[in-house]
């Protein structure tokens, strides 16, 4: 690979340490890792060793042959010197010159050779260096205009001086313009002065921060990228840092667990050779380089034919000068000699870092080459570094979401073979679907057991399975597994037996001499590489190097190895085998797998209560919110409009519900916004922070607007279909009236600027090149600087960085793309933001960023609010999160009891069935009936779990049924609590009312009537109360064609009622119950206007009743016998 390293080639052969199968997999994994970099280390350094050995001697170095013997270890001091070599190696890159200078004298200490033509010091002049042969011991600032010697004082005074890069110099001698890229070492201040042109852009801040505004469009590209593809990500990235910078040759170079490396996305000139594809050894890119990668993560090579040029230090220093940090470090003449082979005279480097669990990780690298020499200035190339950091962060956070995809894929497959284990016998797991090859990526799998084998994909045959068996059995007797990527180098006899084809191997042991397996084959059928061929005259191909080379030693390197298995894939084994092995040990107990046989019982009706107990918390929970909640169906029609919405916009609830929230109450302004997330949201696509402009209804407000920023959220029914959106929000109204009124403000704001008044919050300013032009008193108290010593300051680095200390890289990289969207004209809300003030005190903030125009509407800066998180607010939000996840909890307990509900209630349909096949009485088979129609009434109602569906856009299920079987399995359900509270039962009915044929949603109807009646038997006076029931039959009409029968059911009990709240609870028309007997009234009552009908509740002098009156289409056509009426 065409980046800076000691040596090229591949790792050499050893024999790798066997991963032993435990919980423990990650800490096992981390050892061998350690191990594995110390033996890297030993290979990197003899490697070197070998090819600077070869120029002394003259004999050529063969690059495949030197890495196939690499050695094992080497002394010591060969590490030692390796490391030496690499850090400090006395050379630097012509481009430039280099000045080391002690502090806080400015003494020079070190210094490359080529300042005197660089800089124009002319050693026969007649100044102030007459004579001198050598700048050590010379002030540096007598090199520079005295500006210039100010501005490096300036520099070196500040905390963090590398966030003040670059410094713009001029030579005293010739004026030329020069950026000066400090940083600290041991013994001083090293200085790169990298030659500038004078009509060079960026040499001003304004273009500096031009470059960074590029920079900020290619990280909103990579913002607006649809979430879960790392390769978009990827081809994104490397076509914006083309554009940025101009090579002919992009790439992302992506380091794998074992530390080769792969090319994962390229662009290229259309004439280039693709190396998309490619595989590197792991040494091709030494572990020193990558330290150095994550010490200094931009390196330019400008011309790799350029002959280095040498440093000259003083005599008092013990070691060469450390050159870890520079940017003119010369690179190795490895490096050099690969770059020119293949084609690329020049390159930049960029590390992609991904911080991480309190750790730094180099995931790759992006990687430039051009086929002529190239140099890019340094503002550009830290633009570069900071789209990385951008990069780094997006990256991160897809690592992390496919990281979760894996894991629930390998726990949906594990779920399913553990069902299956507890089912059926355990080898199912090998013979049905899903099986163990589902479980972890593998080409084959198998079960040994008693001497059998089940085969799965490809695997080794059966005999050789039992030889793998009694190897382990032999070899690993004290292992209750292992895992290896190479058979071979685990010390297996029959490997070569095995050929590409069985590789790397998992084991479970699942009883004393018993086993899982997964097999992989071997890693090269995984690697495709686009390039061209390798040609027959290519004779020395193989000793040079080249990238065709680094491929096949690559593939010599995997020979007989096959892909490492990841930590999860280990732990999803591991957690697969104790299940195992309680199963079959059970097996051996018993001699068979028993079939739990599982009995029934009555918790239906408990379990009735617990749903609707959970269901009345969920919505007084969102009721009571002070956020405000609403939702829409997929039409858009609102369906749900909490107390808090309707409070902040006038709108109540009993209105709201049944509206187009687009058409009639989002704002015109916000119109296409909301489009855009509903449509989003109905696709699964949930978007957070999103502003909304709506209506208010006040009618005091009446052209005033609400301000609202919104999560959207999926909601789904129990097959996991989307059935509408909920929008959870928070009111921003008073806070965007007061921005939009101050950014408006053309005149004076100094007194708003300066007031310390408590309700202006602390704010600060950018101008269009990032430097604080504002900061108000609010801000000084906060912060502890005042204004005069942060005015003209570069905000990003100069003051939070340098004055006030952030915690690391990624603060800063999140703060700078927040400040240049909002001089973008991308305004920003409720940054999450924090530093450290003068005393050393950690401040939390949100920052909201706003552009600043001029008058004429051009943009000329941004205005950032910030409001303090306080203990209290932080404590108001975990409360929330709590809440929320009690919420959930509550919600997945209720989907949970839906679910299993259902299975018990089969098995009493199931019952009913075999009891109708039997001989039974006439009275056994009404009494069957009526358990039959409550069996079907608690399936509807788990049916009917969305609460929404029993609103309007409920269909009713239409049957024909019989009026006395309603009746009889109405009063089942109560007969037991009248007779626990000492009740009596007046229920006289004529039997041809009872006889009654009917057409209509016959189970809503029963569960309408038995809610009503059960309230009536709670509400009775007890002891000797008793309760009626009367069915009166009414008048008979005709209408399309169809007959209506209207009926009245009254139920009526003495003493003084049910309680007033209750009744006014079940007529509410929103959704304010505080009750379970309410809601579930309320619920009924809606059901009962659903299927024409109402209900009354009615109080007389000593008795109270319902009046239920319902209009039901009777069987077949009749004539009317009453009154017939045609509408």
């Amino acid at each position: 690979m065409e980046v800076e390293s000691g040596e090229r080639g591949k790792q050499p052969k050893r024999e790798r340490p066997v991963a032993a199968l435990s919980s423990s997999a990650a800490s096992n994994m981390k050892s061998m890792d350690k191990g594995k970099l110390i033996a890297q280390y030993n290979a990197d350094a003899g490697l070197m060793a070998e090819f600077e050995q070869s120029g002394v001697s003259g004999k050529s170095f063969n690059y495949s042959k030197s890495v196939l013997y690499a050695p094992h270890s080497v002394p010591e001091e060969q590490i030692t010197a390796y490391l030496s070599r690499i850090q400090r190696g006395g050379l630097v890159q012509p481009f430039g010159c280099m000045i080391a200078v002690e502090e806080p004298s400015f003494r020079i200490i070190g210094y490359s050779e080529n300042c005197f033509g660089l800089l124009g010091l002319d050693l026969d002049s007649e100044d102030e260096i007459k004579g001198v042969k050598s700048l050590i011991g010379i002030d540096v600032k007598s090199l520079f205009t005295p500006a210039s010697g100010a501005s490096l004082a300036k520099a070196a005074a500040s905390r963090e001086i590398s966030l003040l890069n670059p410094i713009w110099v001029y030579s005293r001698s010739t004026q030329k313009p020069f950026y000066a890229i400090l940083h600290r070492i041991d013994v001083g201040i090293v200085i790169d002065l990298e030659p500038a042109r004078l009509g060079d852009p960026a040499l001003s801040v304004a273009g500096a921060v031009h470059s960074q505004k590029l920079a900020v469009r290619a990280i909103a590209r990579l913002q607006l990228l649809p979430g879960g593809d790392i390769g978009v990500l990827c081809d994104t990235v490397v076509e914006d840092v083309q554009k940025l910078t101009g090579y002919d040759r992009v790439m992302v170079y992506k380091f794998h667990d074992d530390g080769h490396g792969e090319v994962v996305s390229e662009i290229r000139r259309s004439d280039l050779e693709p190396y998309l594809g490619l595989h590197y050894p792991a040494t091709d890119i030494p572990q020193a380089a990558r330290f150095l990668f994550k010490q200094n993560r931009v390196r330019m090579i400008c011309d790799c034919h350029a002959n280095p040029v040498k440093v000259i230090q003083s005599d008092e220093l013990k070691q060469h000068l450390c050159l870890v940090n520079s940017t003119l470090r010369s690179p190795h003449g490895c490096h050099t000699q690969y770059m020119a082979n293949m084609g690329s005279i020049a390159s930049l480097v960029m590390a992609v870092v991904i911080n991480g669990n309190d750790s730094t990780k180099l995931w790759g690298l992006v990687v430039c080459h051009h086929t002529s020499p190239r140099y890019v200035p340094f503002p550009l190339r830290y633009a570069c570094e900071f789209l990385m950091q951008a990069f780094g962060l997006q990256l991160y956070m897809e690592l992390q979401l496919a990281s979760q995809l894996t894991e629930k894929k390998i726990l949906r497959a594990q779920t399913l073979l553990c069902d299956m284990l507890l089912r059926d016998a355990p080898f199912g797991i090998v013979t049905q679907s899903p099986n163990i090859m589902d479980l972890v990526k593998c080409d084959g799998a198998a079960l040994y057991y008693r001497g059998k084998c089940w085969l799965l994909g490809v695997t080794p045959t059966e005999s050789q399975v039992k030889d793998i068996a009694q190897w382990l059995l032999t070899t690993h007797e004290d292992s209750t597994g292992l895992s290896t990527d190479s058979l071979a180098d685990a010390g297996y006899p029959g490997a070569a037996l095995l050929g590409d084809a069985v590789c790397g191997i998992a084991t479970a042991r699942i009883t004393s001499k018993d086993f899982l397996f997964w097999f992989r084959s071997h890693t090269a059928k995984e690697v495709k590489w686009g390039g061209a061929k390798h040609h027959l005259e290519d004779k020395d191909d193989s000793g040079r190097m080249h990238p065709r080379s680094s491929f096949n030693a690559f593939l010599e390197v995997v020979k007989s190895r096959s892909l490492p298995w990841e930590i999860p894939e280990i732990n999803a084994i591991h957690s697969l085998q104790l299940i195992m092995r309680d199963s079959f040990q059970d097996m051996e107990e018993s001699g068979s797998k028993e079939l739990a046989c599982g009995q029934q019982n009555d918790t239906e009706t408990e379990g009735i209560n617990e749903i609707i107990s959970v269901a009345y918390e969920m919505v007084r929970l969102i009721e009571t919110g002070t956020a405000p909640v609403f939702g829409v169906d997929t039409a858009g029609i609102i369906n749900g409009w909490n107390a808090k919405v309707a409070e902040l916009t006038g709108l109540q609830a009993d209105h709201a519900i049944g509206k187009s929230l687009a058409d009639e109450v989002v704002h015109e302004d916000s119109r296409e916004v909301y489009e855009n997330l509903i449509g989003r949201a109905l696709q699964g696509e949930e978007d957070k922070n999103v502003e909304l402009k709506l209506r208010n209804f006040k009618p005091h407000r009446k052209n005033a607007v609400v301000y609202i920023v919104v999560n959207a959220c999926t909601s789904r029914d129990y097959a996991n279909d989307i059935i509408g959106v909920c929008f959870v929000g928070q009111d921003i109204t008073s806070e965007k009236v007061v921005l939009d009124k101050f950014i408006r403000l053309q005149g004076d704001y100094r007194a708003i600027i300066q007031s310390l008044s408590p309700l202006i919050p602390p704010i600060f300013a950018s101008d269009e090149n990032t430097c604080c032009s504002e900061w108000n008193a609010a801000m000084e108290k906060l912060t502890g600087y005042s204004r005069n010593e942060v005015i003209g300051k570069m905000l990003a680095g100069e003051i939070f960085g340098g004055l006030c200390q952030l915690k690391g890289q990624d603060s800063m990289t999140r703060f700078m793309i927040m400040l240049y969207q909002g001089i973008s004209g991308r305004n920003a809300e409720k940054f999450p933001f924090s530093f450290f003030d003068r005393k050393g005190e950690f401040v939390e903030v949100y920052i909201v960023a706003n552009k600043r125009t001029a008058a004429d509407g051009n943009i000329i800066g941004c205005f950032c609010f910030l409001q303090v998180i306080v203990p209290d607010m932080q404590q108001a939000s975990e409360e929330h999160k709590q809440e929320d996840k009690e919420l959930f909890t509550k919600l997945k307990h209720l989907v949970y009891m839906r679910q299993e509900m259902k299975n018990p209630l089969n098995g009493i349909r199931f019952t009913h069935k075999l009891l109708e096949t039997t001989a039974i009485s006439e009275n056994q088979k009404q009494f069957l009936e009526t358990s039959d129609a409550c069996e079907r009434q608690i399936s509807a109602i788990i049916e009917d779990m969305d609460f929404r569906s029993n609103d309007e856009g409920m269909e009713l299920s239409m049957e024909e049924f019989v009026l006395g079987n309603v009746l009889d399995a109405v009063v089942s359900q109560v007969m037991i609590l009248i007779k626990e509270r000492n009740l009596q039962l007046f229920h006289e009915t004529p039997k041809e009312i009872m006889a009654l044929s009917l057409y209509g949603d016959r189970i809503r109807l029963q569960l309408v009537l038995s809610d009503f009646l059960l309230n009536m038997v709670h509400h009775a006076p007890s002891p000797d109360g008793w309760v009626e029931i009367k069915i009166s039959p009414g008048l008979k009409l005709l209408r399309d064609g169809n007959e209506f029968l209207r009926l009245q059911f009254r139920m009526t009990h003495p003493g003084k009622g049910l309680p007033s709240t209750l009744i006014q609870e079940m007529l509410e028309s929103g959704n304010s119950w505080t009750t379970q007997e309410g809601l579930g009234l309320n619920m009924s009552r809606k059901l009962l206007n659903r299927m024409n009908g109402h209900v009354q509740y009615v109080r007389e002098h000593n008795k109270c009743y319902f009046l239920v009156d319902l209009e039901i289409k009777t069987k077949g056509r009749q004539k009317a016998s009453l009154v017939e009426q045609h509408y």
